[in-house]
């Protein structure tokens, strides 16, 4: 196999050839981002979606118009997203900690401004990834879900199986360019919602031929085409 940077890389390509441009995070603001970073630790995104829309429908999605809500309040805003008390605590957390301006409170150095959102009770390192890339338009590479699961599927993996050892996997292979990174990102979640799922459907996926599974499935399709064919079904 190529080096995995060169994979990484090949990958990348693949998927915009694919997609063409892609673009994630589904938010109509920077700020909705933020919110959304909390919102969507270990559920569906049509939760979190339900749960938006409550704070849009209500006209709280502001910072000013959160932080003034009473608990039971914010939680029932956002009961759909799921563990709903855990999480209004963490939104509480972080909006306390962005303060009044918070667009300036991101913008510092990201690498001043990512240890301080990890330091945020609640902001792991894909949460606070996904609000400084996304939110705020600094180039760190997300690692998610999708990511872990297309690439160990190809085959390549970092030395350990660390949050940062993926990061550094991928920003060692690109450019660090916040858009390469959002267009990178948005195609792999792309692909883990077409194809690569936990039970994968390989038909028409772009990275079949690199990917193990992907190889064996595409085998097992000829096979049963080529025996059609000759029984004359």
């Amino acid at each position: 196999m190529s080096a995995p940077s060169a994979v990484v890389r090949a990958v990348g390509a693949r998927l915009a050839r694919h997609y063409g441009p892609l673009h994630w995070w589904p938010a109509e603001t920077p700020f909705e981002v933020v919110v959304g970073a909390v919102l969507t630790q270990n559920t569906a995104w049509t939760n979190v979606e339900r749960a938006i829309t409550n704070l849009k429908c209500a006209g709280v999605l502001t910072p000013a118009a959160l932080r003034a809500l009473s608990a039971d309040t914010l939680e029932a805003h956002i009961r759909p997203s799921g563990t709903y008390r855990v999480k209004a605590r963490r939104l509480r957390a972080l909006l306390d900690w962005l303060g009044e301006d918070w667009e300036h409170t991101l913008a510092g150095p990201t690498g001043a401004v990512r240890t301080a959102l990890l330091a945020v009770p609640g902001v792991g390192a894909e949460t606070a990834d996904a609000i400084l890339l996304y939110a705020a338009g600094h180039p760190t590479f997300v690692i998610d879900a999708y990511t872990r699961r297309i690439m160990t599927r190809i085959g390549v993996t970092p030395a350990i199986d660390s949050y940062e050892a993926w990061q550094a996997l991928f920003m060692g292979a690109l450019p660090p360019d916040a858009p390469v990174f959002n267009a990178y990102h948005a195609g792999l979640v792309q692909l883990g919602k077409d194809a690569c799922r936990t039970t994968p459907c390989c038909a028409g996926c772009p990275l079949a031929h690199l990917c193990a599974t992907g190889r064996a499935a595409l085998s097992t399709d000829l096979k049963t085409v080529w025996l059609r064919t000759a029984s004359g079904a």
